[in-house]
C-alpha cells in the first residue's frame, strides 16, 4: 500500500507566485492576452510537434498569406458519403501520430511495450487508439459469450460470472490515469531518450466503466477481518497475477469492461480489466478472469522477483506499486523545434498516485527560478491533470522543467535527491523532474540537471 520511504522525499514548497482575487485573476487575464499579442508581433512563434504548424506574418489577419484568398476545392463541392467510415479513423494528415515501440527493449514483440505520443496529445484523455500498451505474451481477442470470471477462497458464496452477470450490475464511471512502473525507467542512468513519448509514454488517461470490485466481494461474502488480500489472475499466456490488498479492494477499484464510452480494445484487456487507480499498471490485470481472497500476500512470480526496486544496500524492496507525484513538460519537448522567437504557451501533464494535483510549478532556467502554472479543469483524483503557463522566449539557451506538488503535500524531486534515496540502480518508479534544454537554434532535446 503505502511507500513511506519514496513518500518522505516531498516537502510543501510556498507557492512561487502569490494566489490573486477575482478581480486581480481578470486583471491578470487581461494582462495576458495584451502579453500573447505583442509576443505574437515580436516573433511569431511556432512550434513543431508533428503537425504542420504557419506563424503568422503580420498582426493583421491573414494578411500577407495570399492561401487565404484561394477558395480551395473542398469549398466548392461535395464532401464523401456520410456513412462511407462506419467506425471512425483519425485524419490522414495525422498520421504520424501514433503508439511506436522502442527498438531492442524486448527479444519478442509479445512482451513489449508502444508508447502514447504525448507531445501530439491535448487534455487530458488519451484516446484509445492510442493508449499504451504493456504485455508480458501477447494480446488476445477473447470471446466475451466464453469469457468468465471467478471470485472464491476466503468468501461464504464461491461465485462465478459471465460477462452477462456482470454488465447487469450497477456499474461506475470514472476518470483514471494508468502508468507503468518502469515508466522512465531509463532516466535513472544518464541515458537521454530523444523525446517525451519514449522518456514518459508509459502512462495514459481514460474514462473506465464497469462494476465496483467491493460489489463484487460483497456479493460473494468477502469478509474483511479473515480475507486481508485479493489476487487478480489474467486469462493471457503469462497469468499475469497480482496482491491487491483488501482495504484498497473496497475503496475504489473497479472490475471494468468499458474504456472512453466504449468496450475495452483487446489490447487493454477485452473483454474484462481490472482497474486499480493511483497503482502501476502491470497491477491492473487485464484479461481478468480469476479473483481470490486470502489472509496474506501471494508472492507470485510478478511481485517476488518482478517488478520490485532494488536499494543501494542491496535489498529489493517489494509491494510498492504507488506511482509518485509527477508531471512533464508535453510542448516543447525533446525532438521538437521552436521556428522562432517570441510567445509561447508550455504545456504538460501532471499526476499522482496519492490523490489529485494542488499545483504545478515552472522553470524555464534549470531550476533556479519557479513561476506557477495554470491547472486546466477537471483536476481529478489519480488523473492526469493538464497545465499552461505564457512564456516568451528570447532565443537564448533555455532548460525547462516542471515540478508537480500533489493533495497530501508531496512534491516531485529532483533527479539527485531521487538517488540519494534510491541509488543508480533502480528500474521501476522513476518520478524525477524532467529537463528540456532549448538551443539557440530552437532545437529541443533531453538532458538532466542535477
Amino acid at each position: 500500500m503505502s511507500d513511506p520511504l519514496q513518500h518522505t522525499i516531498g516537502r510543501v514548497l510556498p507557492a512561487p507566485e502569490n494566489h490573486l482575487d477575482a478581480e486581480k485573476l481578470e486583471q491578470a487575464r487581461k494582462a495576458r492576452r495584451s502579453f500573447m499579442g505583442k509576443a505574437l508581433a515580436m516573433g511569431a512563434g511556432a512550434v513543431t510537434a508533428g503537425h504542420a504548424s504557419r506563424a503568422l506574418a503580420s498582426e493583421g489577419e491573414g494578411e500577407g498569406d495570399p492561401a487565404i484568398l484561394k477558395m480551395p476545392e473542398h469549398t466548392r463541392g461535395l464532401g464523401r458519403p456520410v456513412a462511407e467510415n462506419p467506425y471512425g479513423q483519425p485524419s490522414k494528415w495525422e498520421a504520424n501520430l501514433q503508439r511506436r515501440q522502442s527498438p531492442g527493449l524486448t527479444r519478442v514483440p509479445q512482451a513489449s511495450v508502444s508508447f502514447t505520443p504525448l507531445q501530439g496529445l491535448f487534455g487530458i484523455i488519451t484516446p484509445s487508439g492510442l493508449h499504451f500498451e504493456r504485455h508480458h505474451q501477447g494480446w488476445w481477442d477473447i470471446d466475451p459469450s466464453q469469457h468468465r470470471l471467478m471470485v472464491h477462497g476466503l468468501v461464504k458464496r464461491s461465485r462465478v460470472f459471465t460477462m452477462d452477470d456482470l454488465m447487469r450490475l450497477p456499474s461506475v464511471s470514472r476518470i483514471h490515469f494508468i502508468e507503468c512502473g518502469a515508466n522512465s525507467a531509463p532516466e535513472w542512468g544518464n541515458v537521454a531518450l530523444p523525446s517525451v513519448q519514449y522518456t514518459h509514454g508509459m502512462v495514459s488517461c481514460s474514462e473506465f466503466t464497469g462494476v465496483r470490485l467491493s460489489t463484487l466481494l460483497e456479493m460473494c461474502g468477502a469478509d474483511s477481518k479473515l480475507g486481508k488480500y485479493v489476487l487478480a489472475e489474467g486469462a493471457d499466456g503469462s497469468s499475469m497475477t497480482r496482491t491487491i490488498d483488501m482495504e484498497r479492494a473496497m475503496e475504489d477499484c473497479i472490475v471494468a469492461w468499458a474504456m472512453n464510452g466504449e468496450m475495452l480494445r483487446p489490447e487493454n484487456g477485452y473483454p474484462l480489466r481490472l482497474v486499480v487507480p493511483g497503482i502501476q499498471g502491470v497491477s491492473w490485470v487485464k484479461y481478468l478472469r480469476r479473483l481470490e481472497v486470502g489472509d496474506q500476500k501471494w508472492a507470485s512470480k510478478d511481485e517476488a522477483v518482478h517488478y520490485i526496486d532494488l536499494m543501494p544496500d542491496g535489498t529489493h524492496r517489494q509491494y510498492t506499486g504507488i506511482q509518485e507525484c509527477k508531471s512533464v513538460i508535453t510542448t516543447p519537448s525533446g525532438g521538437q523545434m521552436l521556428l522562432d522567437k517570441g510567445y509561447y504557451n508550455v504545456s504538460g501533464l501532471a499526476w499522482s498516485g496519492r490523490g489529485a494535483i494542488k499545483r504545478v510549478d515552472v522553470s524555464v532556467d534549470g531550476g533556479r527560478t519557479w513561476r506557477t502554472a495554470r491547472l486546466e479543469g477537471p483536476v481529478l483524483d489519480k488523473a492526469l491533470t493538464r497545465f499552461n503557463i505564457d512564456w516568451v522566449w528570447d532565443g537564448k539557451p533555455a532548460i525547462l522543467q516542471s515540478r508537480a506538488i500533489d493533495s497530501t503535500g508531496y512534491v516531485q524531486p529532483k533527479i539527485n535527491q531521487l538517488r540519494a534515496v534510491r541509488g543508480t540502480r533502480s528500474i521501476y518508479h522513476q518520478n524525477a523532474i524532467q529537463s528540456w534544454k532549448v538551443s539557440e537554434n530552437g532545437e529541443v532535446s533531453n538532458v538532466q540537471v542535477f
